[in-house]
């Protein structure tokens, strides 16, 4: 059996072919939303190709009760934070809805923590009316990615737009219906999973998510036309 290369050198390469792949969103002045923490270096590279605003998008599991490593949904970050059920699990275990919401108040307090230790006291981004491109390093199961979209989706964005490097076809047929657009650099049969299909795959730092998220403010600002000198009037 022949080993197959990786297509990627590491998450800034595939980022940098994800953002020639997106091109066709730059007049859209889009907002490029970035999956801590490996999802950062791709995002940062697609939003400078762009030249587009960057921001981190949390996704936080919510347990169920007395079992938190079974999820009953998720809460998504954003200026208005959203609730996603799944209604499968939630019939068979009937959370109450007290319990739902003081699960959604302790995610949401983590997410703040996470936020602050990121962002510092800059707020979530507004989606509402613009063009998002959600930006993770790749998908397995696509949990994550379903809920993100499914939560950004309920703040109605104009347009919403998936983008990874790589993924398994099933997993996006599963993602697919929640978004305008779907761009995936490469579908391999059969996944095995995402880091062999880098040559470089090591753990994203915070400190190298708190550097890019710095560096990509100076990206997607209006540009100001050159004063005018005052007309010369006899």
């Amino acid at each position: 059996m022949v080993q197959q290369q990786p297509e990627f050198q590491d998450r800034r390469e595939a980022g940098r072919t994800l953002g020639a792949a997106l091109t066709h969103l730059a007049a859209a002045h889009p907002l490029v939303l970035a999956l801590p923490r490996g999802g950062v270096p791709v995002a940062f590279e697609v939003a400078k190709a762009l030249d587009a605003e960057m921001d981190l998008l949390f996704v936080r599991k919510l347990g169920a009760p007395g079992h938190e490593e079974l999820g009953i949904g998720a809460v998504v970050d954003g200026a208005d934070p959203q609730l996603v059920l799944n209604e499968d699990i939630v019939r068979q275990l009937a959370p109450s809805p007290n319990y739902i919401r003081a699960e959604m108040r302790r995610q949401l307090a983590e997410i703040d923590r996470r936020r602050r230790s990121y962002v510092g006291s800059r707020v979530a981004a507004e989606v509402t009316g613009r063009t998002v491109i959600v930006v993770d390093d790749g998908i397995a199961t696509g949990g994550t990615v379903k809920a993100a979209v499914m939560g950004l989706g309920k703040n109605h964005p104009a347009r919403l737009v998936l983008a990874i490097p790589v993924a398994p076809r099933d997993s996006l047929a599963e993602i697919a219906p929640e978004c305008d657009e779907v761009v995936c650099l490469t579908q391999p049969e059969p996944f095995y999973a995402v880091g062999a299909h880098y040559v470089v795959f090591d753990q994203t730092t915070d400190e190298e998510v708190i550097r890019l998220v710095r560096e990509a403010r100076a990206f997607g600002r209006p540009r100001r036309l050159p004063a005018r000198a005052p007309a010369f009037r006899g």
